[in-house]
């Protein structure tokens, strides 16, 4: 056997595939929703929501671990693929029952939750685009082909599609609770994606395995029906293409503009108070503190967005308070202007803790180079002034050395020698010297 055969049977799922009677009885099974299935699916869909309202992506996939919603959109793929008209209608039912059910419970738990607060887990499922239709593809793919193997393995296919459809129905329901139509239809609109692309795989899956069609139809009238998936398929995805390509452009806007801005706004004297960066409307907003700026510094500022490629961003540089409205209240603009000196305080204040690094570590490097020249043992050095305050107020600098050395037979290293060093170096400091052996 040749190793393209060998690669070959990895990846062959048809000698796995499970009896046609069984896959046919399970597909058909799970897509009643009635007694427990229905009550599964109602407390899948609250704990979902719970999960968005607080929050919780834990909560979220704990939902999708016992949501049976994956059932009549599987039956429906299966059906479009077998020609099985009356299981297809069964599905369809189900299918409309499960959506009615599941926003219902959404709606009710959103309208009587005191969180009514959108969070990012809510927010992110009101956009959809390209890449929740492969979410969708890839997750029906992973479902029906766990049913129709005869290896379950560990894969837990309702997993896979919950995925795609617990989230969005759920917000869905929030958007119907609060009345925020934006949420609504963005969500129902991912549901929608979701459905008729888990639906797809399904179908394009089934019709690999060659599982038997439950009717005869001409092939005109297959033609008829694969074109109508076409047409459902191709009005369902373009939106999210669209959509899709803007969500490219956004985010290289923003990667570009964080680039820009952590190169450009670095600048003596000034420190950035504010940055505003809009990938929709391309703009980039930045309000400087600090001594003053020259026209002529903010042109350079603006003129060097072409070097990041940003030519169409409309981008303006404000200093201090050119950005707060004369008209507003004294109160409010002394409150701004508090603001603004208690960031500059914090900025010089940082600022000299970074110098007082700085000039530590260079202390400690030059020290350290020539206690080496007579000390050879000592392995590591640390060096640093400070302050000393008395009970009369005054105050003394202090050298602080501390050296660590090599164990030796020979002899100790003198820290009297050290302090007599550091003396001739440094006459106007008290001296506290300790060696340390290991």
């Amino acid at each position: 056997m040749n190793w393209s055969t060998q690669l070959f049977n990895r990846f062959n799922i048809l000698n796995e595939k499970e009896d046609y009677i069984i896959v046919h009885e399970e597909i058909e099974q799970n897509i009643f929703f009635k007694g427990t299935n229905l009550w599964v699916l109602i407390f899948a869909i609250l704990i979902a929501s719970v999960g968005l309202n607080v929050n919780s992506t834990a909560v979220i996939i704990g939902a999708m671990l016992i949501s049976p919603l994956m059932g009549p959109i599987l039956g429906f793929g299966y059906a479009l693929a077998t020609y099985d008209f009356k299981l297809m209608k069964s599905a369809l039912r189900n299918y409309v029952f499960a959506m009615i059910a599941g926003l219902a419970a959404s709606a009710l738990y959103f309208a009587a939750t005191p969180i009514s607060q959108a969070q990012s887990e809510l927010l992110s499922r009101t956009s959809p685009n390209i890449y929740d239709v492969m979410i969708a593809l890839f997750g029906g793919f992973a479902g029906i082909i766990v049913i129709a193997s005869k290896r379950k393995g560990t894969v837990v296919p309702g997993v896979a599609i919950a995925t795609a459809l617990m989230p969005p129905l759920c917000t869905a329901g929030y958007g119907l609770a609060m009345g925020n139509w934006n949420f609504f239809f963005g969500a129902l609109y991912l549901y929608a994606i979701n459905s008729v692309f888990i639906g797809v795989a399904t179908m394009v899956t089934t019709r690999f395995y060659r599982f038997p069609v439950a009717s005869y139809l001409s092939e005109k009238s297959k033609r008829k029906a694969n074109y109508l998936v076409y047409l459902i398929v191709i009005c369902t995805a373009l939106p999210s293409i669209y959509f899709g390509y803007r969500l490219v452009v956004n985010e290289k806007f923003k990667t570009k503009a964080a680039k820009y801005i952590a190169n450009e706004t670095i600048l003596p004297n000034e420190f950035l108070l504010k940055q505003e960066v809009d990938p929709v409307a391309k703009t980039i907003n930045l309000v400087f503190g600090g001594k003053g700026m020259s026209q002529s510094l903010k042109d350079k500022i603006i003129n060097a967005k072409v070097k990041y490629e940003l030519n169409d961003a409309k981008v303006t540089v404000g200093q201090g308070f050119s950005f707060v409205d004369t008209e507003k209240e004294g109160s409010e603009s002394d409150k701004l202007r508090g603001e603004l000196s208690n960031a500059n305080q914090r900025f010089q204040s940082l600022r000299l803790d970074y110098d007082s690094l700085s000039n530590n570590q260079k202390l400690g490097i030059q020290l350290y180079k020539e206690i080496r020249i007579w000390e050879p043992n000592i392995k590591r050095c640390y060096a640093n002034f400070a302050t000393g305050v008395g009970s009369d107020s005054t105050q003394k600098t202090v050298l602080i050395f501390m050296a660590e050395a090599k164990e030796t037979m020979e002899s100790e290293i003198d820290p009297s020698k050290i302090k007599q060093w550091l003396k001739s170096k440094y006459p106007n400091s008290e001296l506290f010297v300790e060696v340390s052996y290991r």
